[in-house]
């Protein structure tokens, strides 16, 4: 089965084509086309991102077709067949809003033939509106030219689902992998999913103003620094430390650093629920900045406060994350969406769940699954009462999957192929009726 899959939820234009084949899958081409514009402004515009979607989807859709050795020029002709005429009028009408799309779309389904594929699938929410219509309309022109199937795809449910293209998680027995604690967080989403199988979720906590990725963004804006802010912050740190040789841990069990005079808030840190909070310390940072002397803002201090912010991010996710499983009595816990590429978020969550950490009480040792050169897959033992033990298998992303992607909307697709679980009231899609929906829950 071969899924060509498309992803235009906020900034990012991805398209990939992935194949199921004897039982395992195979990428065949992974393009993201990123939109540096944004970069300019400190965050995203969305009617910006969505004239940029417009421009970037046929090259990038070229790309991935030759990169995956489907595309195949149609045979020239002077008339062009009369259905082909009819056909085209109907994609007029789906593209009436997209002007610059349609303009593009319309010569290359002249050039070529319909590509061997079986499904096309397409991110229709959560996500920026008109970023969602654009990819979500060009899905649906595609599926009525070609008469393929198409496969609406929970943009949340992608971030979760990429991890099963490790085959150590796929292939684990579904009694030793589930109930599964999901924890996603990107520029636009912090939540903690708890996933009883794939298909069934609940959202068991959330950010209740800005998302991790977002207070990211906005302590670098307010720092001086460029956009997008996490991939800056985390660099800056890494090598503060590096340089400084930070070690000192906290009483919270993670590294926090003592940083003379810096201190920033952990909001939400010890509620009695799963929610987060991270506008506070995205002010607590603006205050920190705004209170000192302009003279005495140096490089120095940005870099201590890049590890502060860093920090105070990672304290949260960890022990809510951390929390909630030992609560549910989960046997993995996935991590998920632009923020998990952190390395020094991946190393705490390997540090807590390892058998020196205090985190759970541990009767056997950890194992751990490498692959040739990242460490994709950790379990570990803890005891959940005072008769057994339970392993939990800590499961991150390739990097290069963490953040959006066509591939992770290609995976979900193929086990969303057929409905199950919760979402078998589904009505079934078509390019008739598919809408984008900025607002869709996970799980619904």
């Amino acid at each position: 089965m071969k899924i060509l899959a498309i992803e235009t939820s906020c900034d990012d234009t991805g398209v990939a084509i992935l194949e199921r084949k004897s039982g395992k899958f195979k990428v065949l081409s992974n393009i993201v086309s990123s939109q540096t514009i944004h970069q300019n402004y400190g965050g995203v515009f969305p009617m910006m991102a969505k004239r940029e979607h417009q421009v970037n989807l046929v090259p990038v859709l070229i790309r991935v077709l030759k990169q995956a050795k489907l595309a195949n020029p149609k045979p020239e002709t002077r008339n062009p067949k009369p259905e082909t005429n009819s056909k085209f009028k109907i994609i007029n009408s789906i593209l009436e809003r997209e002007p610059e799309l349609l303009k593009q779309l319309l010569p290359f389904l002249e050039k070529y033939e319909k590509p061997d594929i079986d499904a096309i699938a397409v991110t229709n929410g959560p996500g920026l509106e008109p970023c969602l219509w654009i990819g979500v309309n060009f899905a649906r022109a595609l599926s009525f030219y070609w008469n393929i199937p198409i496969i609406p795809v929970n943009h949340i449910e992608g971030h979760i689902l990429v991890s099963f293209l490790n085959p150590k998680l796929y292939t684990l027995n579904p009694k030793r992998a589930f109930p599964a604690m999901c924890l996603v967080v990107s520029g636009g989403h912090t939540q903690l999913v708890l996933m009883k199988k794939i298909g069934d979720y609940k959202i068991i906590g959330e950010t209740r103003d800005d998302a991790a990725g977002e207070c990211f963004d906005k302590c670098a804006k307010i720092l001086g620094l460029g956009y997008p802010g996490g991939p800056i912050i985390a660099k800056i740190a890494d090598d503060f430390k590096l340089k400084e040789k930070l070690t000192k841990v906290s009483k919270l069990g993670d590294s926090k650093l003592e940083i003379q005079n810096l201190s920033l808030p952990r909001p939400m840190l010890n509620s009695k629920d799963y929610d987060f909070s991270f506008s506070g310390l995205k002010t607590a940072v603006l205050y920190a900045v705004r209170d000192k002397k302009q003279d005495t803002i140096t490089k120095k201090y940005v870099s201590k406060m890049c590890v502060e912010v860093q920090q105070s991010i990672i304290d949260v996710l960890l022990k809510k994350t951390l929390q909630a499983a030992k609560d549910y009595k989960v046997k993995t816990i996935i991590l998920g969406g632009g923020v998990s590429a952190n390395k020094e978020l991946r190393k705490q969550f390997t540090l807590k769940t390892s058998p020196i950490s205090k985190s759970f009480q541990k009767e056997k040792i950890a194992v751990k699954e490498n692959t040739k050169d990242k460490k994709e897959e950790v379990a570990v033992c803890y005891k959940t009462d005072g008769r057994q033990n339970r392993s939990i298998n800590v499961v991150f992303p390739d990097p290069k999957f963490s953040t959006d992607n066509g591939l992770m909307i290609a995976v979900a697709a193929y086990f969303n192929r057929k409905p199950f679980g919760k979402l078998k009231a589904r009505k079934k899609a078509s390019w008739k009726n598919l809408e984008a929906n900025a607002n869709l829950r996970v799980g619904e």
